[in-house]
């Protein structure tokens, strides 16, 4: 069986979780957690990184940090992890979902403006398998109508747009550690803040609203509750998980990057002939081989294409189920504009199995089994 998914494990975890708890500190904000805000910071050139308990969380931060407040109007893709629209959701937000362009499957930024009311706060852009939205546009929008930019980065560490990192464009950037991704400590993100003057209160949202951080630095004689906040910091036995791969962050890019190329290259034939269409990468963009995904006639090819992968010991998946159709997006948020693609182009779509370490003769075997396929089929 070639596995969906296996989490990135590159040798030195569990050195590093021994000396975090020889160290007598597995509590958050320990050394390998400094360690690893400060690899993001300095890598990614942002003003400041937190290692958070989720993406779900930077992006609870995020939200609280905008100030989203009820009533407010949030406006993202639909074709997003739940985790996008919840974040802002549970600030009271209402959320404007508008269509994906097929090619990239990110948010239309020429479908953006329409969607703005008096109410709008905040755009909220999905970058989609570490492939960039079209983010000078989004950001001269934002400019235009004085809004936030939320960057939902949870698949981009690593990738750029016109060689800015994801996550350091909009005033907020959000990635995921979960092990599904690229770099992993099990359950775990960051929050990229571009602007110095949200730092301090980030770091005490992220702190249970104490200014906690400033006692350890020695700024205050004693801290206290502030603001509000919640335990958004991860145990220390994680970030020295995480911290072994980011040493490594560039051979575990690379490796992906070559898996995500003879993919690529075995499956142009197919393409060629009209029965499948690869991923597109516009021009400026640098990905991080996040995932490899193909996209089929409709929603019946893949359901059959999936099975018969699974038959042939390939596990291949779908991805999301567009979130304005779904009951709690019709409670709490409502689509903009016409759904031409997000609905059509999700149903088409299939993800391959896609980590760090994957075999060449797995990817061939997985690309000579979809033209079986295909050869059976058609």
């Amino acid at each position: 069986m070639i596995n969906f998914n296996i989490p990135p494990h590159v040798g030195k975890e569990l050195e590093y979780i021994q000396q975090a708890i020889q160290n007598n500190k597995i509590c958050g904000d320990g050394s390998f957690t400094k360690k690893c805000n400060i690899w993001i910071e300095n890598r990614f050139n942002t003003s400041k990184a937190l290692l958070t308990t989720s993406c779900t969380h930077a992006l609870e931060m995020a939200a609280i940090l905008a100030d989203i407040r009820e009533g407010d109007e949030v406006i993202m893709p639909s074709f997003t992890f739940v985790s996008t629209a919840d974040a802002f959701v549970m600030r009271g937000a209402k959320i404007v979902f508008v269509d994906i362009r097929p090619d990239t499957m990110n948010i239309d930024e020429n479908l953006i403006e329409a969607a703005i009311t008096d109410r709008t706060k905040a755009i909220v852009p999905v970058h989609y398998a570490g492939i960039a939205c079209e983010m000078n546009k989004i950001m001269e929008i934002a400019t235009k109508y004085n809004l936030l930019v939320v960057e939902d980065a949870a698949q981009g560490v690593m990738s750029t747009y016109k060689g800015k990192a994801l996550g350091t464009i909009g005033d907020f950037g959000c990635y995921s550690f979960h092990e599904t991704k690229n770099y992993s400590m099990g359950e775990g993100g960051t929050i990229l803040i571009k602007n110095s003057k949200y730092i301090e209160r980030a770091e005490i949202i992220r702190e249970k609203g104490t200014n906690r951080s400033k006692f350890f630095r020695g700024q205050i004689d004693k801290y206290t509750w502030v603001d509000f906040g919640s335990s958004y910091l991860p145990s220390e036995l994680n970030a020295a998980y995480l911290w072994a791969q980011l040493e490594e962050a560039e051979n575990i890019n690379e490796n992906r990057l070559r898996s995500w190329q003879l993919y690529h290259t075995q499956l142009e034939d197919l393409e060629r002939d009209k029965l499948i269409e690869r991923p597109f990468i516009p021009k400026g963009c640098i990905h991080n081989a996040h995932m490899y995904y193909i996209k089929v006639k409709n929603l019946e090819t893949r359901n059959m294409l999936i099975e018969y992968l699974k038959e042939k010991g390939v596990v291949a998946t779908f991805h999301y189920v567009p979130l304005h159709s779904a009951p709690a997006g019709m409670k709490f948020g409502r689509f903009n504009g016409i759904d031409n693609y997000t609905t059509k182009e999700s149903d088409r779509l299939l993800r391959l199995p896609m980590y760090y370490g994957l075999k060449e003769e797995d990817i061939l075997y997985i690309t000579n089994t979809i033209r079986k396929f295909f050869t059976n089929i058609y």
